[in-house]
């Protein structure tokens, strides 16, 4: 792919760009919060004749002949891994960030009787806790500030022995415990305050955050407007201190993370290489023949892994990448390698890679949390190489689309179509979903959800009738636009269904298709019926761009669909379990839900956490209620 085309196809989301010369040297390596405008910028500046940055980024930019970039979640990653990234490449034109200076840490002093936190941009070990780093530095001090008024550790530098004749300010204004002076703080009491600190900054700040917003509530029912203002401000922090900065920790972890994307025989492959806790780079592997009938992820990942570290036979059956993964074999073992997908030999490969490394090397596939969030930003930038790499094949929509009419004869350019799909379990929380698609481009704000309210039971076809029926009856009674195509996830009963609705709303013109996916482990693909020759379906190569644009419509709609009705059912479990304890109405039921969340915090909520949204007396009902549970379900366990 050219510099002009990368140019086209660079995304708008935060990251890291790298600009490379004609060798393939990093000569630049720079963070923006949209990747599209700024890298975009040094060059046209340049075709107009002019350099507005001045005679440095004009150098720069006549030298850059390839320009690479790492997508991140948000800007301040893409700071984290700019910084990682400079200090390891040292790119001619960069000036700043070449030091090897840290960021603002947050230092707790355990190693004292009497801790306190404090900024640091030096991490030593000298068995004190550091966490960070927090940018911007304006984060630390916000963060110490939210330490002394929430949880009033000491600021001061004096030898803590509780003989000081009285406290300073600090115990006065309510910044300090004041452990300093015998009889107004015992050292359990500190010491607890010390455990919450320490809480929070290791990231387990929702509790904390669903504390002040109870008492920034409380205190706006007592009408004290400026307390309730500065606990909005505090869970604002502490909110912010939630974000997960995937980009650099303090950990001195090696790990190589791995992440990939799919589609039919073609699949990119991304490595992220992680040293002493900084990202410092990446590689890419491509295939474009593997099969897409039997291909196993597990299987795959294994046989990569193999071939990348090496085992002790030397064999894989990884069918070759364009960049061969033998000639990119690792050179150096990392302690911990992360994976998307568990795999059978993991243990073998463990014990090979361990003994080879003289240390053991673990193998991860982790589902949640930190590690997970890494795996995924590693498969974003997966698919965004696979787009890269496979640009030049991926068509035009709008001959797609035209491609789409002639196939299945439609009387119009199908520039917006409706697709319905319907959820349900056993009956239960029926739903419909419907999204829209707008020449080949999904359209969020359109998408509908409905509440099956006619039907009762496990009825597809009805709930189908209901949802487009509803659905083109208000679009008749507002005039509004018809759809171009209408797209039924189902096969004929389903389009029957359908079409029924139309013709009751003299709407059966509009042109209707069916999506019938095939029995498991059956050989053909999904195949269409279009209303009026559905004894005719239609049969598209597995290759077919019209295919592969109805199956990605029929995907989200299913998506859409079913995320609706999980939240139906979350919420009607969550309703029906506290509609047996007294005092609990639908005011206090709505509260606990969007504090709580779910069914089993709020199980495993203390009195003290429940009371200040539906009252002591209540909390300890609820409280009492769970418990008897728990004591019948051990005895039915016994």
């Amino acid at each position: 792919m050219t510099l002009d085309e990368k140019l086209k196809e660079i995304p708008t989301s935060p990251g890291v760009y790298l600009h490379k010369d004609a060798a393939g040297k990093i000569i630049y390596i720079g963070k923006a919060k949209n990747l599209r405008n700024r890298v975009r910028s040094y060059f046209q500046s340049s075709r107009a004749g002019e350099f507005s940055y001045g005679i440095k980024t004009g150098e720069l930019v006549k030298q850059i002949a390839d320009v690479e970039f790492i997508v991140t979640d948000n800007e301040v990653e893409a700071f984290i891994l700019e910084a990682s990234l400079v200090k390891k490449h040292q790119p001619y034109f960069n000036y700043k960030l070449k030091d090897d200076k840290s960021y603002p840490h947050l230092k707790l002093t355990v190693n004292e009787p009497f801790p306190k936190c404090v900024i640091t941009r030096r991490i030593q070990n000298d068995g004190a806790l550091y966490f960070g780093p927090f940018l911007p530095a304006a984060m630390a001090r916000r963060t110490i500030d939210l330490i002394n008024r929430t949880f009033q550790l000491r600021t001061c530098d004096i030898e803590i022995d509780g003989k000081a004749p009285r406290p300073c300010l600090e115990y006065h204004i309510k910044r300090c415990l004041g452990p300093c002076v015998k009889g107004l703080c015992a050292p359990e009491e500190y010491q607890e305050a010390v455990r919450d600190v320490r809480m929070l900054l290791e990231g387990r700040n929702t509790e904390l955050a669903d504390k002040l917003e109870a008492r920034m509530l409380h205190a706006s029912e007592e009408m004290r407007y400026e307390l309730a203002a500065k606990y909005r401000d505090l869970r604002k922090t502490v909110i912010k201190l939630s974000e997960q900065q995937k980009m650099a920790t303090t950990s001195e972890s090696d790990i190589d993370i791995f992440g990939y994307y799919r589609e039919g025989q073609r699949l990119a492959l991304q490595l992220f290489t992680m040293r002493e806790g900084d990202i410092v780079g990446r590689r890419e592997f491509f295939w474009e023949d593997l099969s897409p009938d039997d291909f196993n992820p597990a299987e795959f990942l294994s046989d990569v892994l193999v071939q990348y570290y090496g085992s002790a036979d030397g064999g894989a059956s990884v069918p070759p990448a364009d960049l061969r993964m033998h000639e990119a074999r690792a050179s150096f073992l990392p302690r911990e390698i992360h994976v998307p997908t568990d795999f059978d030999d993991r243990d073998l490969l463990e014990k090979v890679l361990s003994e080879r490394r003289g240390r053991r090397v673990h193998i991860l596939a982790p589902q949640r949390g930190e590690k997970r969030d890494m795996i995924d930003l590693v498969e974003k930038n997966a698919k965004l190489a696979f787009e890269q790499r496979f640009r030049v094949l991926k068509p035009d929509m709008k001959r797609v689309l035209e491609e789409m009419q002639e196939t299945l004869e439609l009387p119009r350019f199908p520039a917006r179509i409706e697709s319905f799909d319907v959820s349900h379990i056993q009956g239960a929380e029926n739903v419909a979903g419907m999204v829209v698609c707008e020449n080949g481009k999904m359209n969020r704000n359109e998408y509908r959800k409905f509440k099956i309210r006619w039907v009762e039971g496990a009825n597809d076809f009805a709930s189908m009738h209901e949802a487009v029926l509803r659905r083109y009856r208000r679009v008749r009674d507002e005039e509004k636009a018809l759809p171009d195509l209408i797209m039924i996830d189902g096969g004929k009963s389903q389009v029957n269904a359908a079409a029924e609705a139309m013709r009751e709303l003299d709407l059966e013109a509009v042109p209707m298709i069916g999506v019938v996916k095939p029995p498991l482990h059956h050989n053909q693909v999904a195949y269409l019926l279009v209303k009026g020759r559905e004894n005719e379906p239609i049969y598209l190569d597995s290759h077919s761009q019209i295919l592969r644009l109805i199956q990605m419509i029929r995907d989200e709609t299913h998506r859409y669909a079913v995320t609706y009705h999980r939240k139906r059912r979350e919420l009607r479990d969550f309703t029906s379990e506290l509609s047996a304890i007294p005092g609990v109405g639908e005011k206090r039921k709505t509260r606990l839900l969007r504090h709580f969340g779910s069914i089993h915090k709020i199980s495993e909520a203390t009195v003290e956490e429940l009371a200040p949204f539906v009252g002591r007396k209540t909390a300890a009902e609820i409280v009492d209620h769970f418990a008897r549970q728990r004591a019948l379900a051990e005895g039915a366990i016994s």
